[in-house]
C-alpha cells in the first residue's frame, strides 16, 4: 500500500508493509546513534572533509511544482499520488526541472542535490536509462507544444499538469520497473506513447568537472594537469585563497597564469621552489544549462532526480594539490562505484616512498611514481565515514551515504539497517610499514565492545518482552478465528 506524502514533496512514501520494519529500524538507528556518541568522543577530531561532488550544479529542492495523479499498484494494493515536475533552486543562481526515479523513496524537504554521474546512482547498471534521457528530450518540458506532443500520443490534449504526469509515469516504468498508470486519460495516453517509443541514448556529459580533482608532486615543479570538462563557453579560474603569501600560481601549459578556461584547457600548480610541504585548491565555475538527464542525488536518502530543464545555472568544481620535498606525497579522491556496490578511492603517489594505508581491515599500499584505485564494499543505504592519514599532517575524509538501488529492488532484503557512522581514522606512512591503525580501531576498542554487549543485552530484552505480550496468559485459551 502506498501513499502520498503530504504537500506534495515526495512522490510516494514507504509502503505499509515495510512500516513494521521502519519502526524496528528507528529502535536500532537510536541505539547506534548511542553507540557512535560514545565511540565519537573516544577518537581524535576528525580531518577536513574532502567533498567527492566531481564538479556541476549544486541545488535545494523546492517542491513538486506541475503536476496530476497516478496509480501505483504492488501486490494487489494500489494507492494514487502526486506526478509531475519537481523544481530545484541551484546555489549561486539558476533553476532546474527534474523528475524523480525512485518511485517509494520519499523526497525530504529542503534536501541538497549534488549533479552526479548515472554510475554513482541507481541508474547504474540500468539497461533502460537510457531511454528515459530519450523520453525528457522528447517530451514536457522540452517539447513544449503540447498540442503538437498530444498529436504524436494520440491524446486529444494535454494540459501542463497532464504532460507532467505523463511523462512522469512513463520515466518510472523504465526507473523502476514500477506497474503505475496516470490518472487522466490523456495524460496516459502520453505516457504509453512515450514508453512505447523510448530508444537508447548515451549519458550527457557533466556541466563541469575537473579530471583529475586531485595531483601532487615537489616544490619547485608544476603539479598536473588538471583538465576542465565542461559545455559552457568559458570557466572562471580562482587560485588558491593564500596564492599571494604562498606564491602557488595557477598556470597553463605555457606556464603562465590564467584567470579563465575552456573545455579541454590544461591548468597546473606552480610551486615554488623551497615551499614548505603543504598543500593548495583552485576552483573553476562558469555560467551554463545542465544537459538534460544529468542525475541529481543527495546525501540525505532524497529520492534521486534526473534533469528534465534547466535555465542558465550557475556550476563549479574545485582541484586539490599536494607537495613535498621527499617521502609519500600522496593524492586521493574519491567516488560511488554502484556497479561495484561501494566507493572507489584512487591514490596517486609522486614521491619517491611508498605510501601505505589500511581501509576497512585492509592494507593498501601505493609504490612510488604510481597510481591505483580500490573499491571499498559497502551494503546499500550504508552510511560511511572513514578518514586516510599520511605523511606531512596529511588528511582525507570522505563521507556519505551509499544509495545505488530503487526502494522497489530492496522489498525483501533482509539486511539489517546500519546505523549512523562514527568517524574513523585510516593511518598512513610513506615507508610501507605495517604499524597502521586499522579502520575504527582506537583506544575505543574496550569501549566499542563493552557498547556492543549492551546492545545484545537490550535486544534480548527486547524480544523477551515482545514474545511475553504473544503468548496467551494462563486463563485464557488462544483466540480462534
Amino acid at each position: 500500500m502506498f501513499s502520498a506524502s503530504s504537500g506534495g514533496r515526495a512522490c510516494s512514501a514507504p509502503s505499509r508493509r515495510r512500516r513494521g520494519a521502519a519502526r524496528l529500524a528507528a529502535v536500532t538507528l537510536a541505539t547506534g546513534a548511542v553507540a557512535a556518541g560514545a565511540i565519537a568522543t573516544a577518537v581524535p577530531a576528525a580531518a577536513e572533509e574532502a567533498p567527492q561532488h566531481r564538479g556541476g550544479a549544486v541545488a535545494t529542492l523546492g517542491g513538486l511544482q506541475t503536476y496530476d495523479q497516478a496509480v501505483i499498484r504492488d501486490n494487489g494494493a494500489s494507492q494514487q499520488v502526486p506526478a509531475g515536475l519537481f523544481e530545484m533552486s541551484v546555489d549561486g543562481g539558476g533553476t532546474l526541472q527534474t523528475y524523480c526515479i525512485d518511485i517509494q523513496n520519499p523526497t525530504q524537504k529542503d534536501a541538497k542535490y549534488q549533479e552526479t554521474p548515472w554510475s554513482g546512482t541507481s541508474l547504474s547498471g540500468n539497461k533502460n536509462a537510457g531511454k528515459i534521457r530519450w523520453i525528457l528530450q522528447h517530451s514536457y518540458p522540452q517539447v513544449n507544444d503540447l498540442a503538437a506532443l498530444a498529436g504524436k500520443a494520440g491524446a486529444r490534449a494535454l494540459t501542463e499538469q497532464e504532460a507532467a504526469a505523463g511523462t512522469q509515469v512513463a520515466i518510472w516504468r523504465y526507473s523502476d520497473g514500477a506497474d503505475v498508470d496516470a490518472v487522466d486519460p490523456q495524460a496516459e495516453k502520453l505516457a504509453d506513447y512515450l514508453f512505447k517509443s523510448a530508444r537508447g541514448s548515451v549519458e550527457p556529459r557533466a556541466s563541469l568537472t575537473l579530471d583529475p580533482p586531485a595531483v601532487s608532486g615537489r616544490a619547485g615543479e608544476r603539479l598536473g594537469p588538471v583538465t576542465v570538462r565542461t559545455d559552457a563557453d568559458a570557466v572562471s579560474v580562482t587560485p588558491p585563497a593564500d596564492s599571494v603569501a604562498s606564491g602557488v600560481k595557477v598556470v597553463g601549459k605555457d606556464g603562465k597564469p590564467v584567470t579563465s578556461a575552456v573545455n579541454g584547457s590544461r591548468l597546473f600548480f606552480d610551486i615554488p621552489k623551497g615551499a614548505p610541504d603543504g598543500s593548495a585548491a583552485l576552483a573553476v565555475q562558469a555560467s551554463t544549462t545542465v544537459p538534460v538527464g544529468r542525475a541529481f542525488a543527495s546525501e540525505t536518502r532524497s529520492q534521486t532526480q534526473i534533469l528534465a530543464g534547466s535555465s542558465e545555472s550557475t556550476v563549479s568544481a574545485t582541484a586539490s594539490a599536494t607537495w613535498a620535498k621527499k617521502g609519500a606525497i600522496p593524492a586521493l579522491s574519491a567516488e560511488k562505484n554502484c556497479a561495484k556496490s561501494g566507493v572507489d578511492i584512487t591514490a596517486s603517489n609522486k614521491g619517491d616512498q611508498a605510501f601505505t594505508f589500511r581501509l576497512m581491515g585492509l592494507k593498501h599500499t601505493i609504490e612510488a611514481g604510481t597510481s591505483r584505485t580500490v573499491t571499498i564494499p559497502l551494503q546499500e543505504d550504508q552510511p560511511y565515514d572513514f578518514t586516510i592519514k599520511g605523511p606531512n599532517g596529511f588528511e582525507k575524509r570522505f563521507k556519505g551515504v551509499l544509495d545505488c538501488r530503487t526502494e522497489g529492488s530492496t522489498i525483501g532484503n533482509k539486511t539489517e539497517p546500519v546505523a549512523d557512522p562514527s568517524p574513523a581514522s585510516a593511518g598512513g606512512t610513506g615507508t610501507g610499514d605495517g604499524d597502521l591503525a586499522e579502520t575504527g580501531g582506537s583506544s575505543a576498542t574496550p569501549m566499542i565492545a563493552g557498547i556492543a554487549v549492551l546492545m545484545v543485552v537490550l535486544g534480548a530484552a527486547a524480544m523477551f518482552l515482545l514474545r511475553k505480550k504473544k503468548e496467551p496468559t494462563g486463563t485464557e485459551s488462544p483466540t480462534q478465528d
